[in-house]
């Protein structure tokens, strides 16, 4: 919390992950919080805190990423948002909107759900327009196959094997609301909502998915990595450049 008197912002933000070290500041890194704080600090001098509904790994996208911004001076939330744009430049960053919300809000811990997507292209051809965007994999995938192993993962469950040894959380046990799976010719999206997300949960989720899409697992030996609740049994984690946060539902 800064020091009073304050206004506080509700931020919708895009960006191209690929540069920073994630959203949350690093000490020797770039990141996504920072390239915006510094941008507000240019028209709003004092402090400045800008809090995000999660924390993204590095090389992670977001097409919706809400956030909050905490300034010492009252603009209308309209030259907030332009004066944002402007002074973020050249960093990969757009704030696609921008609303005045009272000081009980918060982006991270008023979340109700978060949602994600990531992308799987899957074809021979590297990807030219799209490499680090996308999980680039040299192979046909079983689009049907993982839809099938992806309903084990449906529900309350105990993720310790989908959870990093560096994950931070009290608890493995989550409840995965949705993963769904749509397909447009060679490429895949793989979208998952939950109320919160372990540490490298989404991204160990669908890297145990790929090999099942590769003919490497079965179906039901999701579900039997699943119940082992050893990190061990999980497949490879999936790249970070094929995740994007999506959206947060308060």
């Amino acid at each position: 919390m800064i020091a009073e008197p304050f206004w506080r912002y509700r931020l919708e933000i895009e960006f191209d992950g690929r540069p920073f070290a994630g959203w949350q500041r690093q000490k020797n890194a770039p990141s996504v919080q920072q390239a915006i704080e510094e941008a507000a600090l240019q028209f709003a001098p004092g402090e400045v805190h800008c809090y995000g509904a999660g924390r993204t790994d590095a090389g992670v996208h977001a097409y919706a990423m809400t956030a909050h911004i905490d300034i010492q001076r009252e603009m209308s939330a309209f030259d907030l948002n332009n004066a944002l744009n402007a002074l973020v430049r050249p960093h990969p960053i757009a704030v696609l909107s921008a609303e005045a919300v009272s000081a009980d809000f918060h982006a991270r811990f008023s979340a109700a759900e978060r949602q994600y997507i990531y992308r799987i292209v899957g074809r021979r051809p590297p990807l030219a327009l799209e490499a680090g965007k996308a999980w680039h994999i040299p192979y046909t995938i079983d689009h049907d196959a993982m839809r099938e192993a992806a309903q084990h993962l449906i529900g309350l469950h105990d993720f310790t094997t989908f959870r990093s040894v560096q994950c931070q959380s009290n608890s493995p046990v989550k409840t995965m609301t949705e993963i769904t799976l749509t397909s447009d010719g060679q490429e895949v999206a793989v979208f998952l909502r939950a109320p919160s997300f372990l540490h490298n949960q989404v991204r160990s989720i669908v890297g145990t998915l790929e090999r099942v899409g590769a003919g490497r697992w079965q179906p039901d030996d999701v579900k039997t990595a699943l119940e082992a609740a050893d990190r061990s049994r999980c497949g490879p984690v999936a790249p970070a450049h094929g995740l994007y946060f999506a959206k947060a539902v308060y």
